[in-house]
């Protein structure tokens, strides 16, 4: 993978242009005409920076010095690269030895700059993996999320966790591969309730031996890199000879796995058994915006699929996008063998050499024009259509919401974002705040933040003083990131869940902040708490109710009920985090063995933190340097 820097040759130091014509409408192009004469003619990336250091734009080339030069034939250039290049107020370079390496270092300062009149790939969320970790005499099989370890076995990657969840659900039932962390399976006496409705093979009792469980391991291998008809024969073998020995129950059990294989494999739409490792990507277009749809094959069998709506320009050609794209794309992660594509990226050599240095093999890039790839990039192209429509849909929907929010809270103008907060707690306790953003395309999530509530001497319960750390600590940071409001992250409307006594906490904040042209409204559940009978509380004027039938009511509703789920949903985490922990897990040098010990010889850990050291000395397993840390962490004054 290229690093954010590359090795090669270290950044080409820029030129410092004479900007005394910075007034005039093309002092940009006066900027760009004294840098070129000292760019190189060699691949590389070029960056193209205004005043304020916002970089503008990222690009590739063969050849940097004729690439940049062509920006100063500017009767050429579309409007949109015309303003570019007039607001340029530097240009720097960076060399590399290959245009393959050039546009893998074009993606990743894309994806981290996020530069204005790049084509933009927005959903960056990682992809869920099944991972069989290493290192272990019964490994287990789980979902993961995340960096990759060297060690490990991973398998994917899945659109989403609930294709993770469905295959792994039916792993369990064909392989019977435990999921249980390590420290369970290494506590366990007696069978879990996996083992009872045959979903594990209990390893962790002796149910069954080492190598018949690493049988089922290999097994499993093979259903995860398409081997599933080879596995499914074995099992059809082994449950006639089962049932030849009369062993019913061991023939019934075979029965069940081959039919858990038999329902994955007819969900296929196509078949696609001899696709192998393959993406297959369609790109469709409709009114100045774009979907583009990613299917996930691996071993013949459809992982999920995603959508994705990336930010370009109209005049931007389907081929530009597509090839934007899948850079942004695969920086992420590694591509797979072959990848299907519904157009003809204009660098395709130049991409399929990118992949491949990042995959480590051979990556192909490829329109099909019949048979079933051609099938699937036709199916996938009909989904992007779908999705596109839906989004435009929705997009209309929800732009008439928040015009009739900007009416009913008397903004100036639509608002693009919404921050909605919230507190949960149970009597004070594991108190957290919440934030939920919401705008023109519906919930933010990607924007959702949680705040554990840090104040030393905050009361239990006290929702007021909560609500002012949030804030604070929000606002304060927005005030340090983006001080001139340019990057987006500053709502048009703070939503409080609460009433006046609320509403005013969080003004003091502002107040507080020196930030006073930010409309703060309260939403409290009238009485008797009943939904749709929601009072509003704003500063200078009187507490007032939508009518029942108000859209724009429903709207708040849900965005308020969306804080309130995320805030809980925050909350219960910290509780069952702060339930599982033990006094013991305090210690220092405490495993999960010397914790066992401790707590079979004294009955619980407030036992123990109340013991002697000669007490401490007689635990089995339990050193005299053990037991007189152990001693010293809970009388520290002893």
């Amino acid at each position: 993978m290229i690093p954010d820097t590359p090795t090669p040759d270290t950044p080409t130091p820029a030129p410092v242009a004479d900007a005394t014509d910075k007034e005039t409408p093309h002092s940009g192009l006066a900027v760009l005409t004294a840098f070129v004469k000292n760019f190189p003619r060699k691949p590389g990336v070029y960056r193209m920076i205004n005043a304020a250091g916002d970089v503008l734009y990222v690009g590739k080339a063969k050849n940097i010095k004729k690439r940049v030069g062509s920006y100063l034939h500017i009767d050429r250039l579309p409007g949109r690269l015309q303003r570019m290049v007039f607001d340029t107020h530097v240009c720097e370079v960076v060399i590399t030895h290959t245009e393959a390496e050039a546009l893998l270092l074009e993606s990743n300062l894309i994806k981290q700059l996020k530069p204005r009149y790049n084509i933009l790939l927005r959903d960056d969320k990682s992809f869920p993996y099944i991972m069989i970790p290493g290192g272990h005499e019964y490994p287990r099989i789980v979902k993961h999320r995340g960096a990759r370890t060297k060690g490990n076995e991973y398998f994917g990657p899945f659109a989403s966790a609930g294709a993770v969840n469905g295959t792994l659900a039916t792993l369990q039932k064909v392989f019977l591969l435990r999921s249980c962390t390590d420290v369970v399976f290494a506590n366990r006496t007696r069978p879990c309730l996996l083992y009872q409705i045959k979903r594990c093979a209990a390893p962790c009792v002796g149910k069954i031996g080492h190598d018949d469980y690493l049988e089922l391991v290999r097994e499993a291998r093979e259903f995860l890199t398409g081997d599933s008809r080879a596995v499914q024969t074995e099992m059809a073998r082994r449950m006639d000879a089962a049932s030849a020995a009369l062993q019913f129950e061991a023939a019934a059990s075979f029965r069940d796995r081959i039919r858990a294989m038999t329902a994955v494999q007819a969900h296929q739409d196509i078949n696609v058994m001899t696709l192998g490792e393959a993406d297959v990507i369609a790109l469709h277009r409709a009114g100045g915006h774009s979907c583009v749809q990613v299917f996930f094959f691996r071993g013949g069998q459809n992982f999920g699929n995603r959508a994705y709506f990336p930010s370009h320009a109209a005049d931007d050609s389907d081929g530009d996008i597509l090839e934007a794209f899948i850079g942004q794309f695969y920086d992420s992660f590694t591509p797979p063998k072959d990848i299907l594509l519904n157009g003809t990226p204009p660098n395709q050599a130049v991409l399929e050499e990118a992949l491949t240095i990042k995959a480590g093999c051979s990556v192909s890039l490829a329109v099909p024009q019949r048979g079933d790839r051609r099938k699937l990039v036709d199916h996938a192209a009909v989904n992007a259509r779908e999705a596109l429509l839906r989004r435009m849909a929705e997009n209309t929907a929800q732009r008439k919401l928040l015009e009739g929010t900007a009416e009913v809270f008397s903004l100036a103008a639509t608002p693009e974002r919404i921050e909605v907060y919230d507190n949960s707690h149970i009597s004070g306790a594991h108190m957290v705040g919440a934030m939920i953003v919401a705008g023109p395309a519906g919930l933010m999530k990607t924007a959702y933040r949680k705040f554990n509530i840090k104040t030393a001497d905050l009361a239990p319960g006290d929702d007021y003083g909560a609500m002012r750390e949030v804030l604070t600590r929000r606002f304060a940071r927005a005030q340090k990131e983006d001080p001139e409001r340019k990057l987006g992250q500053w709502p048009d409307l703070v939503l409080l869940d609460g009433g006046q006594g609320q509403l005013n906490a969080g003004l003091k904040v502002l107040a507080d902040l020196g930030i006073s042209d930010l409309c703060v409204a309260g939403i409290a559940k009238g009485p008797d708490r009943n939904a749709g009978r929601e009072q509003f509380f704003m500063p200078g004027r009187e507490p007032f109710m939508l009518p029942p039938s108000h859209p724009v009511l429903y709207f708040l509703q849900r965005l308020r009920d969306e804080a309130h789920r995320f805030a809980i949903t925050a909350h219960r985490a910290k509780r069952s985090k702060a339930i599982g922990l033990s006094l013991l897990d305090e210690v220092t040098g405490i495993g999960a063995a010397r914790k066992k010990a401790l707590l079979r010889h004294f009955g619980s850990a407030k036992d123990v933190a109340a013991a002697g050291l000669k007490d401490l000395k007689a635990v089995p397993g339990i050193s005299a340097a053990t037991a007189k840390k152990i001693y010293e962490h809970f009388h520290p004054e002893g």
